[in-house]
């Protein structure tokens, strides 16, 4: 088989074992289990808590003793069994557990498919720069094939999508041995300081006032990177709540609409030399800020009808330029300011700084809000049917209100068990006014002046 080609299977198959429960999973935890927000901010934060240890474990492990594509390989195998223990878990401490066990196994092997891509092209004398992209790519288009097949198939609220993703990854590991084999560098001398070993010299970039102004922003900005993928599919899934738009392709087919994202994301990756190379990095990560404002704000008043739709698809669509621009400009900005004895060390800082500590700050904090200030309670059927907009003796009401709340209406037009219902509007524009926040702050404070020859070289 072509050696591209086997990346290319790589990297699609790295992404689709996430695409197929990450933006769905909201669904399963509310829909179908019907724990809180609070709880399910903690579990989506354990991307992150995982993302801020073991990869640096794991790239220990595959520089000093044992091949990446082995580590990589058992990584998947145990990460695909653990999914299919997960949605057994009886309660959300257990759920979260597992979750975090989960993710300690997934989230090192998204560096080491990059890791083993490399090294694989390297050794076979092809170009990196040009070759990899192509492949990357794939990556994006696994994930969205995922998220199709998950919703296709009635998978977006059960736990089928847990095990569509544990099968496939299990797959992956097998697949993983029969690619050529990446055996330790051994670039770091045995007897060197720990903290070299470990890659801690890089925490010395915070002595540097716009380094480490550029971490703190990478964080507060990490923590929105992953709202969307956390809210974004039950957000729209939730309009089935009101009797108009229940049986809307909104609402039947929201993981394909969340997919757009993802096409989003292929083509702003295509666009990215220009705009560096004609703004400079510090107006590009600002334009990145200024579209998670739309992002959010478009969702605000999104409605799976008419003009609103259009605002959902609109968001969809900024996702790309939210998403890659802030990305890739990021990691741009730590290749050409550090020192190239850290540079490896720096962009996993970089990577913890977003995915670590603003994930898990983000997830946490969200949570949070969304079950203190912006979750309605209901306990009549007048003012719950006044808030989705229809009549108390609407027939789709009272199926809706048994199917997805499991309540009913008591004979003096109480409800027989309290109805909660999230206020997705006042939601996405505090996530909206966060962002805009983040930019006006980051565009007074964060100076970095724009030099067309770091950049001239960049491709995608």
């Amino acid at each position: 088989m072509n050696l591209k080609l086997r990346l290319t299977i790589l990297s699609f198959l790295q992404f689709f074992v996430w695409g197929a429960w990450l933006i769905t999973m909201a669904n399963f935890w509310f829909g179908t289990k019907h724990w809180d927000g609070a709880q399910f901010g903690a579990v989506f934060g354990t991307m992150g808590i995982a993302s801020i240890f073991m990869p640096t474990i794991t790239g220990i492990i595959a520089d000093r003793w044992v091949n990446a594509e082995r580590i990589f390989s058992v990584l998947h195998i145990l990460y695909g069994i653990v999914l299919f223990i997960l949605p057994h878990s009886a309660d959300p401490n257990s759920f979260f557990s597992v979750m975090l066990v989960a993710m300690c196994f997934y989230m090192p092997t998204i560096a080491l498919a990059n890791s083993i891509s490399y090294t694989v092209l390297k050794n076979s004398s092809l170009d990196v720069v040009k070759d990899f992209p192509p492949i990357r790519v794939w990556g994006t288009i696994g994930f969205i094939v995922a998220m199709w097949i998950t919703n296709l198939t009635g998978n977006k609220a059960t736990e089928g999508q847990f095990y569509i993703a544990g099968g496939v990854a299990i797959i992956l590991g097998i697949y993983a041995l029969t690619l050529p084999k990446c055996p330790p560098q051994k670039l770091i001398d045995k007897d060197a300081p720990l903290s070299e070993q470990l890659g801690l010299n890089a925490f010395k970039l915070f002595k540097d006032y716009k380094t480490a102004l550029f971490f703190l922003f990478s964080m507060l900005l990490g923590a929105a990177l992953q709202l969307t993928n956390a809210y974004g599919d039950v957000f729209l899934s939730e309009f089935e709540h009101f009797p108009k738009y229940a049986d809307s392709f909104v609402v039947q087919r929201s993981t394909i609409i969340m997919s757009i994202s993802q096409v989003s994301e292929t083509l702003f990756i295509l666009a990215i030399p220009f705009f560096l190379k004609k703004f400079g990095i510090k107006k590009v990560m600002l334009m990145s800020m200024l579209a998670w404002v739309l992002r959010f704000g478009f969702f605000a008043y999104g409605i799976p009808e008419g003009f609103g739709l259009g605002l959902i698809i609109l968001s969809c669509v900024v996702y790309g330029m939210a998403f890659d621009f802030f990305n890739i400009s990021g990691s741009l900005f730590v290749e050409t300011t550090t020192d190239k004895k850290i540079r490896s060390s720096a962009q996993g800082l970089f990577m913890m700084m977003t995915n670590g500590f603003g994930a898990v700050f983000g997830s946490y904090a969200a949570g949070w809000a969304i079950d203190k200030f912006f979750t309605h309670k209901f306990t009549t059927a007048s003012s719950l049917s006044t808030y989705l907009e229809t009549t108390p003796d609407n027939p789709t009401f009272l199926e809706i209100l048994k199917k997805s709340f499991n309540s009913v209406v008591n004979p003096d037009g109480t409800l027989s068990s309290v109805v909660m219902v999230k206020d997705w509007q006042n939601i996405w524009l505090t996530f909206a006014a966060y962002a805009l926040i983040l930019a006006v702050l980051f565009a007074i404070l964060f100076r970095h002046k724009h030099n067309p020859e770091e950049i001239a070289d960049v491709k995608h």
